[in-house]
This record gives C-alpha cells, structure tokens and sequence, in this order.
C-alpha cells in the first residue's frame, strides 16, 4: 500500500536575511513542527523584498505542494509587501479585515492607538481567516493553503502554536541518532546497505570535525516504531561488526 506524504514549502521573505544581516530560524522550527503534524518540508525560498519575487515564488511553491508557508513581510512599514504579494498571486484584492483591526485597536489601546501603519498589519487577501497570535497584536493569516506567519521567529512560534492539529497530515515522522568517530565516506556503502533493508526508513548522514577528530552522526527516520527499532538496531550492529564503536543519541 503506498502511503500518502504530505508536502509544504517555505518561502522566506526579506532583504535583511539575503544580506546576511539577519539569520533565518524559521527553517528549522518551520521543519519540526511540520514533522510532528506529518508533513514534510520539501523545499524552502528565501526572495527578496520584490513583489514580483514574491509572487513568482508563491506560484511555483502552492501549486506543487500540500501547503505553503511565508515568514516576514506582514509588519507595519513600508516595505511590508507579503499581504499585497500574495493577493497578486491569487487575484484578489486587499481588504482590511474587520477581526484583526478589532484585535489591534485593544492591542494599542494604551499604547497612543491604531495609526494608519499600525492598520496595515489589519491588512489581508480577500477571503483569508486568521491565524492567533498570543505574543503581539497582530495576526497571522490564512488563505486557501498559504499560511502567512510573522518573521520574528518566537511569533511566527506562536502562530505555529495555534495551527497545531489544525493540518490534515499523515503520520508524524520518528527519528533516532547514532554517533561514530568514523568518516562518513568510510562507512557510505554500509549505511546504503542498512537503508536498503529496511522500507520505509530513510538514514542521513551528518559529518563533523571535532577534538581534532572526524566523525558522523547517523540519523534514521521513519513513521513507524517498530520500523526505526530495527534499522537503529541493524545499523549499530552492522557499525560494531565494522569495528566502530557506536554512541547512541549521536556525539
């Protein structure tokens, strides 16, 4: 029987992150929060501050995956352009949405009030809902299966926080660790092998130089327990009959 996999893809947004400027940390929590809902990150984009950037990504990225995600963009400035991008890219024009004012004008109530660049985080693609966000005013959105987050990552945590068990998925993905002092290429055609024992698991190998010393860590990822016990157990056993001493957890 072949198992459905669920796809998405990140398009991260701003000139800061391309100019070094900023680091990016969506990626990562994007990735594991999406594992835990049985989804799986199958590309990222980083563009810049362009609409035209902007929609020629969203357009390749939403037709070819379950869902889409963007981080930045969505603030009060000026260059904020993600919400006018996106209605571009679905033909749509930009409303102020009557919920999300509300949620700002309490936000700012005791701080000098909704101002005209505070409004524009109220802005979004015609027939979007919101997205909760616990650590500010302003919400994240979505419309149809783009998900427009914050690029703060602690916020864009919070709206993730909100969506969680919201996503039709498939079965969140396992994953174990196992450490050598062993160079990756020493061992490729042993983790090749272990791989190819094993159905629906998958090894990555992941080389370190550490202490003056080479090293990997091998991580086995699978949907199943019983499936990831026995290619953890296989490959510690293949590693020892090789002569490598195997740390569990990883290095």
């Amino acid at each position: 029987m072949t198992v459905r996999t669920w796809t998405a893809a990140l398009l991260v947004i701003g000139d800061e992150i391309l100019s070094g400027r900023t680091q990016d940390r969506n990626v990562a929590q994007l990735a594991s929060w999406l594992n835990v809902q049985g989804i799986r990150l199958a590309e990222v984009r980083i563009v810049p501050d362009r609409q035209a950037a902007i929609v020629e990504a969203l357009d390749a990225l939403r037709t070819r995956n379950d869902y889409c995600f963007t981080t930045g963009g969505i603030g009060p400035t000026h260059d904020d352009i993600t919400v006018d991008a996106v209605a571009a890219a679905l033909g749509v024009p930009v409303v102020v949405h009557p919920e999300a004012q509300a949620m700002l004008e309490a936000h700012y109530a005791g701080r000098g009030g909704v101002n005209e660049a505070r409004l524009r985080m109220a802005r979004v693609p015609e027939g979007a809902t919101l997205i909760a966000n616990s650590q500010s005013g302003a919400p994240g959105i979505r419309v149809g299966n783009l998900f427009i987050l914050a690029g703060v990552p602690h916020i864009a945590a919070a709206m993730l926080d909100a969506l969680t068990g919201t996503l039709e998925g498939g079965l969140p993905v396992l994953s174990a660790t196992l450490g050598c002092w062993v160079g990756e290429s020493e061992v490729a055609e042993l983790l090749r092998e272990a791989e190819r024992s094993h159905a629906g698991v998958s090894i990555g190998s992941y080389p370190f130089f550490r202490e003056g010393r080479v090293g990997a860590n091998f991580v086995v990822r699978a949907t199943e327990q019983p499936l990831l016990d026995a290619c953890v157990e296989d490959l510690a056993a293949r590693l020892v009959a090789a002569g490598y001493a195997v740390v569990t957890g990883g290095i």
